[in-house]
């Protein structure tokens, strides 16, 4: 039987968080993996966040945790700040790394761990697990088959509840201040250009604008007020190198019916990548995905069924734990393989030069032209 990689969880707060939520788990569910240690920045936290798991080790020092003999794999799931100054010695200690998205809060930082990684010569992930969506790739296999046509045009539309109500949660507070590199053109744009990316194919052209409509929130239970400095809607017109012409929208503070829509036009007929369920107003990473197909000859849009081609057990629930067992499946797979499927450091160093350009482009009256 072959041994199972033996994981260490940074971030690993066993009372709220996005590890607790998705990563332990995914990683659980998955007989590849052996949560083996796990660290938080108090002694308490980190022995409950073990016990829950089943961890023989918690620390309080993630270097302690990177260096373990008994860790193959670090896991990365902190605020975007920390994230270089965790990854980096993780990866001087020769360990694979999965690391959340955004990768780092600027794009230097994500080409020195890029640079990192690749002098390491380890397996390398980032957390764009809206990829490994079932639905996501049943979509792209559709696309990239012709089963709509040629594609003429596509359309995206994105929205979130953060903010609605001119609130924040106490925890999502650091996300409003643009020199975090976590706010929604990183977080919520990130995803959504990535995902398109991935179906249809490359940006090369694009305008671009960027706006804070909600200048101030209210941190909840409190009288807090706090400032934004980072957009709250993000514009995005533009080409993709295909010709395909895009348009995308991202934006936060909507009350009803928050999700995202990412609408393929064809000679042939449409396709739809939506989000849907509990979580579809968080993002399309964290939610459950759903394919609609329309036709020339049948407009009316119906729901189209998902083959169940899934590395992920089928008992994983279709929500973001789904997402992120398919990417940790996947690159569990690379690890014992030698293959490199997942989206790596480099697709997250490339995703954050697309984000820059969109900055970019915000700022002048010209489309940008990227070279790919």
């Amino acid at each position: 039987m072959t041994e199972p990689i033996r994981v260490g969880v940074i971030g690993a707060s066993p009372e709220r968080g996005w590890a607790t939520a998705s990563h332990l788990p995914a990683l659980t569910a998955l007989p590849d993996f052996e949560i083996t240690a796990v660290a938080t920045t108090r002694t308490g936290s980190a022995r409950r966040a073990a016990e829950r798991c089943g961890a023989a080790h918690a620390f309080t020092d993630p270097a302690r945790l990177s260096g373990h003999p008994d860790v193959d794999l670090v896991v990365v799931a902190v605020k975007t700040p920390d994230h270089a100054d965790l990854v980096l010695p993780a990866l001087d200690a020769g360990k694979h790394v999965y690391c959340e998205w955004p990768l780092a809060r600027t794009t230097k930082e994500a080409e020195v761990m890029a640079e990192a990684a690749a002098r390491a010569g380890v397996h390398h992930a980032v957390g764009l697990q809206a990829r490994h969506a079932p639905a996501v790739r049943h979509a792209r296999t559709l696309l990239t088959g012709g089963a709509i046509g040629r594609v003429t045009g596509v359309h995206v539309y994105a929205a979130r509840a953060k903010g609605v109500g001119g609130t924040i949660t106490p925890d999502a507070v650091y996300t409003l201040d643009r020199r975090n590199g976590a706010g929604t053109l990183e977080v919520a744009g990130g995803h959504t250009l990535d995902l398109l990316e991935f179906l249809a194919g490359p940006v090369t052209r694009l305008s671009a604008d960027l706006c804070v409509r909600q200048p101030r929130l209210t941190v909840s239970g409190t009288a807090e007020s706090v400032g934004v400095t980072s957009p709250d809607h993000v514009m995005v017109q533009g080409l993709l190198s295909t010709g395909v012409p895009v348009s995308v929208h991202v934006h936060d503070g909507k009350s009803g019916d928050a999700r995202t829509r990412l609408e393929f036009s064809g000679t042939r007929g449409s396709l739809a990548v939506v989000s849907e369920g509990p979580a579809a107003g968080h993002g399309i990473q964290v939610s459950d995905v759903h394919l609609y197909e329309a036709t020339a000859t049948d407009p009316a849009w119906r729901h189209l069924d998902t083959p169940p081609a899934h590395r992920a057990p089928a008992d994983v629930p279709a929500t973001a734990v789904r997402n992120v067992a398919e990417l940790y499946a996947a690159l569990a797979a690379d690890i014992r393989t030698g293959t490199r499927t997942v989206p790596d450091f480099e697709t997250g160093l490339r995703l954050h030069g697309l984000l820059d350009t969109v900055r970019t482009a915000a700022e002048t009256v010209s489309g940008q032209v990227r070279g790919l």
